[in-house]
């Protein structure tokens, strides 16, 4: 038997041990906790009912109709998902939707996770470190795009003026098929990784230091502490940060693309949502966008439910 299952035999125990009076008054407390956790989540539940659950549920219902700019609404049933999986563009938006969050996640993840190490040490202007790391999250996207448009300029831009320096000429990192996904990558790690820092580091300083210290006693180095203590440990942060991250990469980047390459050079970095985008307000195909953004939440779904049950909620063994 664990030691979380025997807390919980010793707690039942005691609670059939207590007189009547004193069942009846915790039965009482309980119920009052009850009615005040409801009121204070209430205001969280309708704002979710009315903003996020009522949308998404006419988004859903919006993807069996056919519906233009100019209010003509015509029922075509499960028509806009099956031209879906035959157009060749939302296949390609598929495509390097798929590339995107299958580099990104993992680089996202490591970084931040290195930097948290990294700023948890106690070095000289650790604080102006951080302050550093973090600061490119609050920028807004749009001066992000804007800034890195400069720097990656062709020929002009900051980027290519030092590399020219060292030999390395004619790189169009925003205008060649060949860079642009891995461009919008690396800003997109550069832009990130400071916040999901924040959260590591915030999982990192509720790890007991005591641990570190018998660890060290017992003659154990960096590497074994890392893999005995502290991931094991940081699993509940570690999931949080893995659903956060691929949910932002899959619903977010839009302003980045929009500002830094329009979804181009030749659909080299039209994500899904850019794609949606295109379809709903440049084509008026808002059916068939609600129908694409349908799939899009599903997927969402059924990725953080696996998640959840891979690492069972991201729980740590009491054993």
């Amino acid at each position: 038997m664990t030691a979380l299952s025997e807390r919980r035999a010793a707690a039942r125990r005691a609670r059939q041990e207590q007189p009547a009076p004193q069942r009846t008054m915790g039965k009482a407390r309980a119920r009052r906790e009850g009615r005040a956790a409801l009121l204070f989540l209430l205001p969280d539940s309708l704002g979710l009912l009315v903003f996020v659950f009522i949308p998404m549920l006419l988004a859903i219902g919006l993807g069996f109709f056919r519906l233009d700019g100019f209010g003509n609404l015509s029922f075509v049933g499960g028509a806009n998902y099956v031209r879906m999986f035959q157009d060749p563009q939302f296949l390609q938006s598929a495509g390097v939707t798929a590339v995107y969050l299958v580099v990104l996640v993992p680089a996202v993840f490591v970084v931040s996770l290195l930097l948290a190490l990294l700023v948890q040490q106690r070095i000289p202007f650790i604080g102006a470190i951080r302050s550093a790391l973090f600061a490119p999250y609050v920028i807004s996207l749009v001066v992000v795009g804007l800034m890195w448009q400069f720097l990656l300029a062709d020929k002009v831009g900051v980027v290519n003026q030092l590399l020219s320096g060292i030999g390395i000429d004619g790189i169009s990192w925003l205008g060649d098929p060949k860079y642009t996904l891995g461009t919008v990558v690396v800003i997109s790690i550069w832009f990130q990784m400071g916040y999901y820092m924040i959260i590591f580091l915030s999982g990192l300083q509720d790890i007991p230091g005591e641990l570190y210290e018998s660890a060290r006693i017992d003659g154990a180095n960096a590497w074994q502490r890392f893999r005995s203590i502290t991931w094991p440990l940081l699993r509940p942060t570690s999931l949080f940060v893995l659903i956060t991250v691929t949910i932002a990469v899959i619903t977010g980047g839009f302003d980045l693309i929009y500002i830094l390459t329009g979804g181009g050079p030749a659909g080299s970095t039209s994500l899904l949502i850019y794609y949606i985008y295109e379809q709903a307000f440049l084509f008026g195909e808002y059916g068939y966008a609600a129908a694409i953004g349908s799939v899009l939440v599903l997927v969402l779904l059924i990725w953080s439910a696996l998640m959840f049950r891979a690492t069972k909620g991201g729980r740590v063994d009491d054993e």
